[in-house]
């Protein structure tokens, strides 16, 4: 049913009656009597009890009053509507247009705006050698000039030092061109992961995709793996993210898995092949001059993760290295604020920092920023996850070069690749991998320290990964799967890590957001895969129920929230660790829930019975269930 409802008047009299703690929220946390009576203006009355249903009602109320309308339309249907219905529909129908941005005349500004910093002025780079780009932007900037946009040229030549003069004036890099139906140029848009991360980052969206493509989105995703082989062409590598001081390091690379999901969901003819060589030809450019060269590649074969820019990332909030710089600064006689701006303008350099810069860049180049699995050390690591997923771009290539491209496939460089050479190299990354990081006593995969030439035993969500990759043998599987989950499977979820190997938290060694108790959406989605690749089907149904009851239940309880991250062990978003938690800062309404939070919860669904659905719908705990 559709009633008309007087939008100020309602929002108003309903917040005031339930939102007890004023936070422009109705929660669980409020106190108040958990019943409304709205009145339409017709005169008709609609009863709504519970905290649930009374914030959808607010919701409803805020997305409609965006008319700009005093009077305003409510279909009564989703007031009362279902969670999981509920959620699958804002994803698909708010959240996922809410992320996304384009470089063009009308999202240029907000996609500028950098919230990592407070008063940053408005920078656009291109690269001096894509002039078309320069034309399209000098025409954009000179219809917007009340926005005082500035076009700088970015040099052919990135290298740490050039990276590091950009930093006093910051800002976004340029993304790929295309031509919309009428043959005009275009921005091509993409998908942030939200809150103040407002730029396209490399890992994230290669899972955003998952959802996107679930949602029927396929060419916005298609126009995400465009962005990135335009990076790769002009920046050398996938950006951690598409802003000045990310051009020094890459992200996890899923370029091979997200080419073939996007074609994998396109018609089969000409354009659609001709569309799959450009990226099969960038990721084998990405795989040989990114992680296959020095200084990633070490002499053992495997990879590595390694940050090359110079000095503190700026991009962190002031306070983050607190911990490390005290010390240095009490030993100078300095307060701690002046000793961090002076070293991040080179004007102090220690050793000792510089050493833990290396690895502190390293580890955000990991996407996993950051873990006591990687504190002061990353950069000596060859990781599991960073040569499973180069392990699967191996493979992937391989096949597809096979199935694809009749077993012979000649590079824009001119060089012919076959699947067996592909193959060749997957063989003897695994070789390498079981000899090195498999641990047959623990059961476990392990990083291994190249420089002292140990394994870390550090018990990490990322050991699945090779089950994702179909790298491990059905024997290490099984191990795996017994003693793996042991200490990383609770209530909500996989966690980041062991609580054993995360250590005990105090004042001096602060809590790490990707270790225990805490679990992230690429984890859950990479091991429901993982265990289905080997047959553990009942197993991944376990762990996605867990993982989307956690995030209804969350939902249910908090005005729709969906945030970056969850405290597996509680079951809550109220995460305390390093940055906080992006996506649960909004008043009335989430516009974008979370990018990667929002997909893995498409994903879970997959995994599930439409029994299951129904227990989710009224948020039947797991350890009800299984």
């Amino acid at each position: 049913m559709k009633l008309l409802f007087n939008a100020d008047e309602t929002i108003h009299k309903l917040l005031r009656q339930e939102d007890t703690d004023g936070d422009k929220k109705i929660t669980v946390e409020d106190e108040g009597p958990q019943f409304f009576k709205a009145e339409s203006v017709s005169g008709h009355i609609v009863e709504i009890k519970g905290y649930y249903y009374l914030s959808n009602f607010l919701q409803e109320l805020i997305l409609a009053s965006d008319s700009g309308k005093e009077v305003v339309e409510i279909n009564t249907d989703y007031i009362f509507e279902k969670p999981v219905d509920r959620i699958n529909r804002m994803i698909k129908d708010y959240y996922w247009e809410g992320l996304t941005r384009k470089l063009d005349g009308e999202g240029l500004v907000g996609a500028l705006v950098d919230e990592k910093f407070s008063d940053n002025d408005l920078y656009l780079y291109v690269p001096e050698n894509d002039k078309e780009a320069q034309r399209y932007y000098r025409e954009i900037i000179e219809k917007i000039r009340e926005h005082k946009i500035t076009l700088l040229e970015l040099s052919n030549k990135i290298t740490p030092g050039y990276v590091n003069s950009l930093n006093n004036k910051s800002g976004v890099v340029s993304l790929a061109l295309g031509k919309n139906k009428d043959g005009q140029t275009e921005a091509l848009p993409f998908v942030v992961p939200g809150g103040r991360f407002n730029e396209m980052y490399g890992w994230d969206s290669y899972f955003e995709a998952l959802g996107l493509i679930i949602d029927d989105k396929i060419d916005l995703a298609k126009a995400m793996a465009d962005n990135f082989v335009y990076e790769i062409k002009h920046y050398g590598q996938i950006l951690n993210a598409n802003r000045t001081y990310y051009l020094t390091r890459s992200q996890p690379p899923f370029l091979t898995s997200f080419a073939r999901l996007v074609y994998n969901n396109m018609p089969r003819n000409e354009e659609s092949r001709n569309w799959l060589r450009i990226l099969l030809d960038t990721s084998i450019t990405e795989y040989k001059t990114v992680w296959m060269t020095e200084p990633k590649l070490t002499s053992n074969g495997l990879s590595r993760y390694y940050g090359k820019g110079i000095g503190l990332p700026p991009e962190t909030e002031k306070e983050h290295f607190d911990t490390l710089l005290k010390p240095f600064a009490q030993k100078a006689g300095m307060d701690i604020r002046q000793y961090h701006k002076k070293y991040l303008n080179r004007e102090i350099i220690e050793p000792e920092i510089e050493e833990y810069i290396i690895h502190d860049r390293s580890i955000r180049e990991s996407g996993h920023d950051t873990s006591y699995r990687l504190d002061r050390v990353c950069a000596h690591l060859n990781t599991v996850d960073l040569n499973s997923l180069l392990y699967k771009y191996e493979t992937d290539i391989a096949e597809l070069i096979k199935n694809e491209f009749d077993n012979q496939f000649i590079t824009q460089e001119g060089t012919t690749e076959t699947a067996g050479i592909w193959l060749e190299k997957a063989a003897a990354r695994k070789e390498k991998m079981n000899s090195l990081m498999w641990n047959e006593a623990k059961g476990f995969y392990f990083d291994y320290n190249f420089a002292r030439e140990e394994q870390t035993h550090f018990e990490s969500a990322t050991a699945f990964y090779p089950l994702w990759a179909k790298l491990a043998g059905r024997d290490q599987a099984a191990i795996l799967v017994k003693k793996g989950l042991e200490s990383l499977e609770f209530a909500g979820g996989i966690a980041g890590a062991s609580k054993e190997s995360a250590g005990e938290i105090t004042a001096e060694r602060p809590q790490k957001q990707w270790d225990y108790p805490n679990g992230w959406a690429p984890h859950q989605i990479l091991i429901w895969e993982g265990l289905s690749n080997y047959g553990y089907e009942t197993t991944a149904r376990r762990l996605a129920y867990k993982w989307l009851y956690t995030i209804l239940r969350n939902a249910v309880a908090y005005n729709g929230t969906i945030p970056e991250k969850f405290d597996v062990v509680s079951r809550s978003h109220k995460v305390f660790a390093e940055y906080g938690n992006v996506g649960t800062e909004f008043d009335y309404i989430t516009r974008e829930g979370f990018g990667w939070m929002n997909a893995s919860f498409k994903v879970g669904q997959k995994y599930l019975t439409e029994e299951l659905i129904e227990k989710l719908n009224d948020l039947v705990p797991p350890e009800e269930i299984f």
